[in-house]
């Protein structure tokens, strides 16, 4: 990993150092480790069977199929030798339990899956006879099937589907799936009709190469939105802003109407009321003054609101100058940077991969532990016991922390790159692969930062989890105050992981750029935010919403395409779920984009305002800035000079007429 531990520099030079040291040695030693006991668990799976029991599936009796086993104490018709029987069968394999979502039958080792649907006992006979595969249990001759009083019990339920065995868990699966239409219910609750739920999934088969092309253009819109976005943000910018503006005005002056009709015409049924003089009367005028008043306090608070707007748009209006020039100059670090474009690709493919592992060895933890006879159903489970069933706890922190951390080392990746594009002043000049060149100072440097700062992360996420956890399990039991408590936990805990997120994002800026630790690295980055607190802001709101605006335009122009693909289809309701699933991935597809987008927007105003302040334009101290900023700045210096002249001009005024 490169020499580590050397002392950091003093002195911010705020450019990127070719002299670098590792960050946060500790840290990494720390997340190896833990990574390390993830993989002792996956090991102790399978050193003690629950691998092999997942894959090879096990009876009711604990016995694995397809090797010879040894006797559990305790356990009836334990210690079986399953060479010959390698499949899974269960006697009722349609009795689901909706809840824990698992299959309520007594599971025995069978040779083969019947291939056909067997009727009569007669008929499990025979077919016990031909192939040598009994269905029904050890103790019981596959001879004397229709006379044995035990086969209601120990032998499958008639008729018995035709099955054929799973591809690598072996496991007989019934051929027809419709056994399996109540737990589908149960999953998708808003069908309530089997027919319905089977014209979807058909035309989900139907349009499946419609739904691959669909997806395919949302993927190719994306990319081309990262390149043109520059384009296209100014006008998207102001656009937005005309619209903020004119709808303050407008409900400003709708509700100052409502006022002064109510005062014009309100005014009648008072006197009337008052009048009359009766209990009903004197309620209606009490409510028409109440009325009265909180139009009156609305409206108030509208024109407020509407004066602030107005305000807060006058004099941070260069500072959406600024995010537009942001865009711009995004728009061509992804031109001279292209490999960013992958960047989505590689982390998805890095967190699915981590997620199926994670997966398996969840269900090696399943199969792993004690032999423990179910005491409702009489079936032997495995179940770990002591302190071994806290290996699952640790396995769920490393789902978070892992996750958290191929994260983090995307916005490392992204963050590095983009610090090289911009302190190069000759962009021809620049790394043959930037990209790669970040990766590596990454995985030589920097594992220990990524490693910390993902550890944070992960520290809020826990709590907010189990939080949310306990909300859902004592929904409908907990009274209003408890329930107002959760929720206000579990929202600050939101927002505080949603600050840190974007902390630890510049924070990894300013590790790309000065090597330093990431406690260092946050700091001096948080200083660097909080003199530029209003451009973060203008930032944020501003280019958020335009980001979300790219996604709503991805979205709907995959969705219309979605529309005119499908429209040969005259059964309008097989439309549903093929919608639905390319709009759900089209936004998917646009967040995971224009999330590099935005990191590479970020990355540059940290960049830009690190550029301002350590430098001004004189020799030796010349900007790296693009040009679109250049002129930006520029322009709000002359508007700066401009105002400090009036100023100056006022005084000497000022004095003279004294």
């Amino acid at each position: 990993m490169g020499c580590c531990g050397s002392a950091e520099r003093t002195k911010r030079e705020w450019r990127p150092l070719e002299d670098r040291s590792c960050t946060d040695l500790p840290w990494f030693l720390l997340f190896t480790v833990f990574c390390v006991g993830m993989g002792s668990i996956c090991g102790f799976t399978i050193v003690t069977g629950g691998a092999a029991r997942l894959v090879f599936g096990y009876d009711s009796y604990g016995n694995t199929c397809g090797q010879r086993n040894e006797q559990i104490e305790g356990v009836r018709l334990s210690g079986l030798d399953h060479t010959d029987r390698k499949f899974v069968f269960f006697l009722d394999p349609c009795n689901i339990d909706i809840v824990q979502r698992k299959i309520r039958s007594m599971a025995l080792c069978v040779s083969l899956c019947p291939p056909e649907e067997l009727q009569t006992y007669q008929d499990l006979k025979r077919f016990a006879m031909l192939n040598g595969s009994e269905l029904c249990s050890y103790e019981l001759a596959g001879h004397k099937y229709p006379g044995l009083p035990e086969r209601f019990s120990k032998c499958p339920k008639l008729p018995v589907p035709p099955s054929k065995p799973l591809p690598v868990f072996n496991r007989c699966t019934p051929l027809d799936v419709s056994c399996y239409a109540k737990f589908a219910e149960a999953v998708v609750t808003f069908v309530g009709d089997n027919s319905v739920l089977h014209r979807l999934i058909a035309g989900v088969a139907a349009s499946k190469e419609i739904i691959i092309g669909l997806c395919v253009l949302a993927l190719v819109l994306s990319m081309i939105l990262m390149v043109i976005i520059r384009y296209i943000s100014a006008v998207l910018v102001w656009i937005l802003t005309s619209l903020v503006v004119l709808g303050s005005l407008a409900g400003t002056s709708v509700l100052w109407w409502l006022y002064i009709d109510h005062r014009l015409y309100g005014n009648d049924t008072v006197t009337k009321g008052m009048k009359e003089a009766k209990d009903e009367a004197k309620e209606e005028v009490a409510v028409s003054r109440d009325s009265g008043q909180a139009l009156l306090v609305y409206a108030v608070a509208a024109t407020v609101f509407t004066i602030i707007l107005l305000l807060l748009m006058l004099f941070m209006r260069k500072r959406v100058a600024l995010t537009i020039a942001l865009f711009h100059v995004a728009g061509k670090v992804f031109i001279h940077l292209p490999l960013l474009t992958l960047q989505p690709f590689v982390t998805f493919l890095a967190l699915l991969l981590f997620w199926i592992y994670w997966i398996l060895v969840l269900l090696f933890l399943g199969t792993t532990g004690n032999p423990v006879q179910n005491e409702e159903t009489g079936l032997t489970e495995f179940r770990l016991t002591g302190p071994l069933q806290y290996l699952t706890w640790y396995h769920a922190v490393g789902l978070i922390w892992i996750t958290e951390f191929i994260l983090a080392c995307q916005q490392m990746t992204v963050a590095g790159a983009v610090v090289t594009y911009y302190f190069t002043r000759d962009k021809n000049r620049l790394p043959v692969t930037p990209i790669l060149s970040s990766v590596l100072r990454l995985v030589r440097y920097h594992l220990g930062t990524v490693a910390k700062g993902s550890f944070i992360i992960t520290l809020v996420k826990i709590p907010r989890l189990i939080l949310m956890y306990i909300h859902n399990q004592l929904k409908g039991k907990e009274n209003a105050c408890a329930r107002c408590l959760l929720k206000t936990c579990i929202c600050c805990l939101w927002c505080l992981e949603k600050c840190l997120n974007y902390l630890n994002q510049n924070a990894y800026a300013a590790t790309a750029i000065n090597s330093t630790s990431f406690c260092t690295s946050a700091r001096d980055a948080f200083v660097i935010l909080v003199e530029n607190a209003l451009r973060v802001a203008t930032i944020n709101a501003v280019g958020d919403f335009v980001l979300f605006l790219g996604k709503i335009l991805i979205v709907t122009t995959t969705a219309f395409a979605g529309v005119l693909l499908l429209n040969y289809q005259r059964d309008y309701a097989e439309w549903l779920l093929p919608l639905i699933i390319v709009c759900l991935f089209s936004f998917l597809v646009a967040h995971c984009f224009l999330s590099i987008f935005e990191i590479v927007v970020d990355v540059l105003f940290l960049c830009f305002a690190i550029d301002t302040k350590y430098n001004d334009g004189t020799p030796g101290k010349e900007f790296f800035m693009d040009k679109a900023l250049m002129v930006r700045r520029q322009r709000g210096f002359k508007a700066q000079k401009s105002y400090l002249i009036s100023g100056e001009m006022c005084v000497r005024i000022s004095v003279h007429t004294r």
